[in-house]
């Protein structure tokens, strides 16, 4: 349908009966009108090739079906024309037909159709199982909070509000969970679920897979290449690792074996070695499914597992936006207002830039704090060996159930013998908090864990 067509893609769907056409006004204009007017917009001023559409393929379908035109391509045909898409449904009502037994009716929002089109359908007509479960779900849910056991005979206002408002929610995170999936360049999918309440996606955060530089940064990727054929089992003057006098760290089944504070050395573009070599690991990306939820005791979004995770395994990176620790410290006084701040010092070496994931950043963003986390912060290194700019990496503490939350310590402490360790401070840091003697305010923890500190900063 050309460049600018978007699918739509509902949650769930289900269609009217066949033959049982619901009394709908069409208040659109004709399809054929549409794309003579498309055409009109793209021929001006240039040779037109092809026909740019505005609309989305739902909203075509819908077209299509209102004016009971065939198409192969939108899966409209003589068999399925007088077929209604539902969107979700709005509420529901017994009544008695004929002096009958009483019919369970429920009021129809209809794909590709304005509100006031909704219409009242019987149960019998309706093919759309899965929305029926979530409607009757979400139905029970409000019914428990208001203690109420029985489903009245009509429901009022005020629960069939938030039966829409739960419907419309579920589709605009449906959408944002599709955006995150278009968007991200790892195997591992992303999920998004809200149980707890009606907050949709975050405003002004834009998902990306990598660091982004901000304004008057420039960097320059540097890197030396290694000449092994095997770099586990035979490494050439000690591999990427041994160039930077630091050892391999991982196993043979891509396990880090360092300790936290060890900087890890990847192989790089530069190298010999192909992509199964074992020392590329957190290149790779994030290769387990992973579900953005709302937390049910206030701590906001969080992030869960949705495959168990082995101990020392690399789950993510830390990813934002490259900023000046100038720049970190002016931020910093602006995020401590707003109560929360996503600013991650880049300081294994010297305290030169601060990793930004408040606006830009990965799933990672996400993730909430504990006092006894199960990932532990690693500085990677693998195209750019600047030691100013490290990638932050998460590595499993511990294995990991399904369905478990993803967590690590904002104030993360490593091991003080450790020598390699006096090099890293990987404490999460608000940037004009701890640091400045300015600022002396305490953020309760609300991490849950039997060894939590009480305050986070």
């Amino acid at each position: 349908m050309g460049e600018e067509a978007e699918e739509a893609r509902p949650i769930s769907s289900g269609y009217h009966q066949p033959g049982q056409k619901p009394r709908l006004r069409s208040r659109r204009p004709s399809i054929l009108a549409v794309l003579q007017k498309n055409m009109a917009e793209n021929s001006k001023d240039k040779i037109m090739c092809s026909v740019s559409c505005k609309m989305t393929y739902g909203d075509l379908e819908a077209l299509c079906r209102t004016e009971a035109l065939h198409c192969k391509e939108l899966g409209v045909s003589r068999a399925n024309v007088n077929d209604y898409e539902v969107e979700f449904l709005c509420s529901y009502k017994k009544t008695k037909v004929r002096q009958k037994e009483e019919e369970e009716f429920y009021l129809v929002k209809w794909k590709g159709f304005p509100e006031s089109d909704n219409s009242w359908e019987p149960k019998r007509n309706l093919k759309c199982p899965k929305l029926m479960k979530q409607f009757h779900l979400d139905l029970d849910k409000v019914l428990r909070s208001q203690k109420r056991r029985a489903i009245p005979k009509k429901l009022d206002k005020e629960v069939t509000s938030f039966l829409v408002q739960k419907a419309k929610l579920r589709q605009s995170l449906q959408r944002w969970q599709d955006h995150l999936n278009d968007t991200r360049n790892h195997p591992g999918r992303i999920f998004v679920s809200n149980d707890v309440d009606l907050e949709g996606p975050p405003k002004n955060f834009t998902y990306i897979n990598n660091y982004k530089v901000g304004p008057g940064i420039v960097l320059n990727e540097m890197a030396v290449g290694c000449d092994c054929t095997n770099c586990l089992e035979d490494p050439v003057n000690g591999c990427c690792p041994g160039a930077s006098l630091h050892r391999m760290a991982y196993n043979d089944r891509g396990q880090v074996r360092i300790k936290p504070g060890t900087p890890i050395y990847e192989c790089n573009s530069r190298c010999s070695c192909g992509p199964d070599c074992p020392n590329r690991v957190v290149q790779k990306g994030i290769q387990f499914d992973l579900c953005i939820f709302k937390t049910e005791d206030g701590r906001g979004w969080g992030v869960r597992t949705l495959q168990a995770i082995k101990k020392n395994t690399f789950v993510m990176e830390y990813v934002g936006e490259i900023i000046t620790t100038d720049e970190a410290e002016k931020r910093g006084h602006l995020y401590d207002r707003q109560g929360s701040t996503y600013l991650f010092d880049l300081d294994y070496v010297e305290d030169v830039y601060t990793v930004d994931a408040a606006h830009q950043g990965n799933i990672s963003h996400f993730v909430n704090h504990s006092c006894n986390p199960n990932l532990q912060v690693f500085n990677v290194f693998i195209d750019n060996i600047d030691e100013r700019l490290p990638r932050i990496a998460l590595f499993s503490t511990r294995s990991i159930r399904a369905g478990e939350e993803l967590t690590f310590d904002y104030k993360m402490q490593i091991d003080p013998i450790d020598t390699e360790s006096t090099k890293m401070d990987s404490s999460f840091s608000l940037a004009g908090l701890p640091a400045s003697p300015k600022k002396k305010i305490r953020v309760e923890c609300r991490c849950g864990s039997e060894l939590c500190r009480k305050y986070l900063f």
